[in-house]
This record gives C-alpha cells, sequence and structure tokens, in this order.
C-alpha cells in the first residue's frame, strides 16, 4: 500500500537540537535511570521507621546495589519485594469500618502507596536488562539456525531448535513473572496518569516480547494482548499527558514498532510515529529542561524509524531491513 510521503530528515529543531542519530532501528525509550552510588539518595523521612518501611528500604537499597554490581536477577528479586508492598499497608474493608473519626490520622499512614518513581525505574530496569540479554541471545540463535537451514545441515539444525527452546522457555518465565506483578500489584495500585500509562505500556512490552518468539494461535494471543495495553494506555496519554512527555512518547515509539515488526502494517507503523513526532514538535518549545533530554531522545528515535521504515517502503526491500534492524533494537525502560 502506497504511503503519502512522510517529510522528516529535513526536520529542525531549535534553538536546541536533536541527538545525533544512533542506532539503525529502534524500539524503547531510553534508559533514564541514575548511574551514581546507591548511597546517593534516600527515600522517606529520617523519623524512626516502622519494620515494614525499613525493609522496603532495605529493598530498594539492595536492588541499586544490584544494579551497580549488574546482579540484575537479584535486582528483580528485590523490587518484585517492594512491589508487593503496595497493598500489604491497606486497611482491611472490616477495619475500615471498625475506626471511628479519631483514628484518622492512622488510616492516613496506613493508605495503599504505590511505587515511587525511583522504585518504578529500578524495576523496569532490573526488568529489561534480563529480559534484554535473553532477546539478544534468542535472535542471534535464530539468525544461525536460519543459516543452517538455508546449508541443508539438518543434524545442526535440530540442535539449535532444541537450544533455541530453552531460550524461549527462560524468556516465558521472565514474561510471565512481571506480567502477572503488573496485573496483581502495580496497575491497580497506579494513582496518577504518568504511572497507569508506564506500566500499561509496560505490559504491553511484555506481551510483545512473547509475541517475537511465540507461534500460532499463542502468537495471536500475545499480539491481542499487547495491542490491548498499547491502546489502554494510548487513551490516558493522550488525555492526561503531554505530546511532549517523555512516557507518552515511549509509548508511541513502542506501539509503532509493534505495528511494524508483530502486525506487520507499516502504513500505520508510520502514521502513528509521525504522528507523534509532529504533535511534540509543534509543543517543543514549552518542553521543561527535567525532561528535555529525554523526550528529543526518542523524537530522535521516531524519526530514525520513520526514515528506515518509508526507506523500506520505497525500495521494496522490507524483509532484508527487517532482519537487520531488528538485531540493533535498542533497550530501555
Amino acid at each position: 500500500m502506497a504511503l503519502p510521503t512522510v517529510h522528516v530528515a529535513s526536520v529542525v529543531i531549535s534553538p536546541r537540537t536533536l541527538a545525533p542519530s544512533l542506532l539503525q532501528h529502534r524500539s524503547e525509550e531510553l534508559y533514564r535511570r541514575e548511574r551514581g552510588s546507591p548511597l546517593s539518595k534516600k527515600r522517606g523521612s529520617t523519623n524512626k521507621m516502622s519494620p515494614a518501611e525499613s525493609s522496603r528500604e532495605e529493598n530498594v537499597y539492595i536492588a541499586k546495589l544490584a544494579e551497580q554490581a549488574e546482579r540484575y536477577e537479584e535486582m528483580v528479586e528485590f523490587m518484585e519485594k517492594v512491589a508487593k508492598t503496595v497493598d500489604v499497608e491497606e486497611l482491611t474493608v472490616e477495619e475500615r469500618n471498625l475506626l471511628s473519626v479519631a483514628y484518622k490520622n492512622v488510616a492516613k499512614t496506613v493508605d495503599v502507596e504505590e511505587l515511587t518513581v525511583e522504585e518504578r525505574n529500578l524495576l523496569s530496569v532490573a526488568y529489561k536488562n534480563v529480559i534484554g540479554a535473553r532477546r539478544a541471545s534468542w535472535r542471534i540463535i535464530s539468525s544461525i539456525e536460519q543459516k543452517e537451514e538455508s546449508r541443508g545441515n539438518e543434524v545442526n539444525v535440530a540442535l539449535i531448535k532444541d537450544y533455541r527452546g530453552k531460550i524461549e522457555a527462560e524468556l516465558g518465565k521472565i514474561c510471565e513473572g512481571i506480567l502477572k506483578l503488573l496485573d496483581s500489584h502495580l496497575i491497580p495500585s497506579a494513582a496518577v496518569a504518568e504511572s497507569k500509562v508506564f506500566y500499561l505500556k509496560m505490559k504491553g512490552d511484555y506481551h510483545r516480547y512473547l509475541a517475537e518468539f511465540k507461534t500460532g494461535a499463542e502468537r495471536k494471543e500475545a499480539a491481542e494482548s499487547t495491542l490491548l495495553a498499547y491502546k489502554s494506555a494510548q487513551d490516558i496519554a493522550l488525555a492526561e499527558l503531554t505530546p511532549t512527555h517523555p512516557i507518552r512518547l515511549g509509548l508511541a515509539l513502542n506501539f509503532s514498532v509493534f505495528y511494524y515488526e508483530i502486525l506487520n502494517s507499516p502504513d500505520r507503523a508510520c502514521n502513528l510515529a509521525k504522528q507523534a513526532f509532529d504533535e511534540a514538535i509543534s509543543e517543543l518549545d514549552t518542553l521543561g529542561e527535567e525532561s528535555y533530554k529525554d523526550s528529543t531522545l526518542i523524537m530522535q528515535l521516531l524519526r530514525d524509524n520513520l526514515t528506515l521504515w518509508t526507506s523500506d517502503i520505497t525500495e521494496d526491500t522490507g524483509e532484508d531491513i527487517k532482519a537487520a534492524s531488528k538485531v540493533d533494537q535498542g533497550e530501555a525502560h
């Protein structure tokens, strides 16, 4: 299907400019995690903490240590513990009914508390690194498998298929773990639009990762779940977040990649990416310094993808480009 010409290469942003072109094909937001010592920030007051609060502080601290040590499986473990505390402190219905007005101050101390932005990003980074290593391995093994099949090496192909199955089992377990956590704790506890979009986007991302290697009915189910999560996130983002918000832009980036990579719909991918890019450009002057770097870097990725995808359509070499670009997907939260 012929698409309208997408003019993206000539866009000039001033007085500040977008970051230099990065990898060929990007599907994720850029890392915004802090690289400093885990001792650099402490959450909460200096007052004496309850055992639950102390445990939460310790888990966050150890998760930071694990990140610095690049022991991401342990980072996941400790951030899961933090995530599961979001509803531990909530009063039961019976307790709320029994408490009188005299205990309102007590009640305020036990309301549901969602993850802080720092905790949320730590959890996302942890899972992204754990899943990213397996996704990269899967792509490499799949590429080798295709080469061996083309050479007719049936014995090697059989061995590779078994090994690929092992990696896919690991991928599935990781995805199922974070998806369960999202559905049971993180999404229900999200109180503001930014958090809701973040977690729904994350849900879409991990269903998309499943769709990358699943086949048949399982792939269809994963794709449908991805679409539902991304659309739910998009509805909130369009209504509540500005066009230049990094999370809204990151959602548009990943959603467009889903259309291109999983649904094989370059027209919808280009339309979504171009709309997000154009809307952000029109409001770039209103962007604050705090999120300027993140937003413009994601805009650069949107523009890079548009350039690649329109070239794909024009040159009619889609399959070759897809195979090359998939290997170069950036990893971030």
